[in-house]
Parts: C-alpha cells; structure tokens; sequence
C-alpha cells in the first residue's frame, strides 16, 4: 500500500472515531445529563408541566384546551360549554371562523395584519359572540368592557391563560349555569389570579385549566 493510500486510511479511521465519539457525547451523553438534571431540579416542568385532578391527568399549566359540548351532527365547529370559564380563542388557521378547539396541529399565528377585512371580522364576531354569551339577568355586558383577549388569539393560539378582566366577565354567567353564588365563584378567580412573574414581567393572568378544576370542585361541594 502507497503512502497516499495509508494517509487516506488513516484519515478515515480518524473520522469515524470521531463521528462515533461525537455520537456517543452529544446523541446519548448530554442528552441523558440534561435529562438527569431537568428530572432531579425542575420534575414537574420536565415532565410538561402536568395538571392533575382526582389522582388523574387531565392537562398541562402550558396549553390551553376547550370546554366544548358534545358537537352535534354535521356540526362543524362545537359550541362552548356555558357552565365553565373560556380560553381566548385559538386562531382560524385556514378556518372562516375563531374557533377554540386548540388542535395542536394548528398552533401559529394567524399572520393577518391589523387592517386585514378578515381579521377585523373575526374580531367583530368574537365580540358579539362573548357580549351575548356572557349577559345573562341581572348583568349586562357592555362591548366596551370586553378585553382584547377575549376576541384574539396568542402567537402559539394555545395560551392556557386569560387576564383577570376577561375572568371576572365570565363570572356571572358561570355561576348562574352551576347554581353557584357570584360571590363564591368570583373568590375563585381572585384565587387564581398570578401576578406579574417576578413583579415586573408580563401581565396578571388567570390559568383557566386550574380554575376550572377548582370550580368542578366547588360545584361538587354543593
């Protein structure tokens, strides 16, 4: 064998005991250290941040979900369950509508500008939509008092929260469909408020898994 042709060898041996170090480092070492320490450090966060009820599963604090009634046939898009809070609504995606479904397939934004017909109309028909739900006897909703997270989608269109504001619109119409006191049902909210993260970042927010969880139990208290 001529030397050109050892050389040769001798580099690919090299690389592939380069590539099968390498591999070995950043394919499964790091990896698993990353794993070890998210697990030992930040447990619940690593395992996706679940939120359990009754000993179960039922969601992550990070993703929003529905609270839909069962859809009937030939119904394109469920209608919102009236006896619990609401998310915002997850963006339309290729949709003629907002909807909240938040089918994790669809998370984006709707990429729509803010002079977009399209948008403006959704917009309009998500305000008309929560004014009508939300007003029930004894309490009105002005369309002056519905707060720009009712009627607009996040970047993700999966946020699990919703500002305080939007919470205490819901309050009335939640307690009225659950027999519930207002004043019970609005203490739930005041409960669940998170205040900005370490006093200066973001904006209060209501995680609205967490509070619906806390009013399925107070409605079983009764």
């Amino acid at each position: 064998m001529n030397n050109s042709a050892t050389h040769t060898v001798r580099l690919l041996g090299a690389g592939l005991r380069a590539l099968l170090l390498l591999t070995l480092v950043t394919g499964a070492g790091y990896p698993l250290v990353v794993t070890g320490v998210a697990q030992a450090l930040f447990r619940d966060r690593a395992d996706g941040s679940a939120v359990t009820a009754d000993g179960e599963v039922v969601g992550s604090s990070l993703i929003g979900q529905s609270y839909d009634l069962p859809p009937n046939k030939g119904q394109k898009t469920p209608e919102p369950d009236p006896r619990w809070f609401h998310g915002r609504p997850a963006n339309g995606l290729g949709t003629n509508e907002v909807n909240t479904r938040y089918r994790l397939v669809l998370s984006g934004a709707t990429n729509r500008s803010g002079g977009s017909e399209e948008l403006v109309r959704w917009v309009t028909e998500a305000k008309a939509a929560v004014v009508e739900e939300n007003s029930v006897p004894g309490f009105r909703v002005h369309p002056r008092d519905v707060p720009a997270d009712a009627v607009t989608s996040s970047g993700s269109g999966l946020d699990p929260h919703i500002s305080p504001a939007y919470a205490a619109l819901q309050v009335h119409r939640v307690a009225g469909r659950n027999g519930l006191p207002v004043e019970e049902v609005g203490q739930l909210v005041e409960d669940h408020t998170e205040g900005r993260t370490l006093g200066f970042i973001g904006e209060p927010r209501v995680n609205v898994l967490e509070l619906n969880i806390a009013l399925q139990d107070l409605v079983a208290k009764q």
